[in-house]
């Protein structure tokens, strides 16, 4: 199984366009030691030609113009992306969509909870009815293995994770299962197996087992402290609050990660204030000690 990187920036990316925070002004400055991403999305193939995508982030073009294997070959018109598969309905997981309106009809799975979100306060499928179209194909939360066709080899579960639904979603204060999701990804043949959660706020048990069954981890590495916005006179609200689990600190992911002894350890979803993204800072040298990385935009691993 080949994954793909194709963004690695929380929403806004890096540097967000309008922040002057310390890691954006030095980013632009040239005085930083560290790789500027894109929003966070990846991508999945078992032979280098079909490829599923895990979100369409508002920088979905640049991404694909960056990635020749998924870029067309046959044919006027023609693409890599066979499907696309939401964890959550937020505005930087899906407005990508709108830039794939093209083509043929998108074949989109996503829970229910977020086909609802996506017809109603943020009307996306709706829209891309005089367009594309979009195909629905609705997904369980309780670990129901599922295949994708077009996508060879690979089965893939997934389970609800604990969160909000977005700002705009009609029952953002009414938090459902399938709101966000985390998903193992499994290539059949040989066993080797994913676990992609960009947006983890708390690790229930069922979220550890699945830590610790897999080959590979690429899970929310938003924010270091809980009170890293707060402290950059950014927003009133903590990292936890808006379902992201901080790095340091007690339960933080370091100490969970810690504990999660035989996988590949990958922080994604990185927000442009973490101290994490200088590779010289303190923070990164703490990861790096601990066995974890941190994902950049192009980063391709062979599982």
């Amino acid at each position: 199984m080949k994954i793909r990187v194709l963004g690695a920036g929380a929403g806004g990316g890096f540097p967000q366009w309008n922040c002057n925070c310390d890691n954006c002004r030095r980013l632009r400055n040239g005085q930083f030691n560290g790789k500027a991403r894109t929003q966070s999305s990846i991508a999945i193939s078992t032979d280098n030609r079909n490829w599923l995508l895990f979100n369409t982030s508002p920088d979905i073009r640049a991404q694909l113009e960056a990635f020749p294997a998924i870029q067309p070959k046959e044919g006027i018109r023609d693409t890599g992306i066979k499907a696309i598969l939401l964890i959550d309905s937020q505005i930087d997981h899906t407005t990508g969509m709108l830039m794939l309106r093209e083509g043929k009809p998108l074949d989109v799975y996503c829970t229910e909870m977020v086909k609802q979100d996506l017809t109603s306060g943020f009307p996306l499928f709706t829209m891309l009815k005089d367009y594309c179209t979009v195909n629905h194909h609705p997904i369980a939360c309780d670990e129901t293995p599922f295949e994708i066709p077009g996508i060879d080899d690979i089965r893939i579960y997934a389970h609800a994770l604990k969160s909000k639904a977005p700002p705009y979603s009609p029952h953002r204060h009414d938090p459902h299962d399938g709101d966000n999701i985390g998903v193992i990804i499994e290539q059949i043949s040989t066993g080797k197996k994913l676990y992609y959660s960009p947006g983890l706020g708390e690790i229930e048990p069922h979220v550890l087992q699945a830590m610790l069954n897999v080959d590979c981890l690429m899970v929310d590495g938003t924010f270091w402290t809980d009170d890293e916005m707060v402290a950059q006179q950014i927003s009133h609200k903590r990292a936890r609050e808006i379902g992201h689990l901080p790095q340091s600190g007690p339960g933080g992911m370091i100490e969970v990660l810690n504990g999660v002894p035989n996988a590949r350890k990958i922080l994604i979803h990185i927000n442009n204030t973490n101290p994490i993204l200088d590779e010289d800072s303190p923070q990164r040298k703490t990861l790096d000690a601990a066995g974890i990385e941190v994902a950049y935009d192009g980063l391709e691993i062979d599982l």
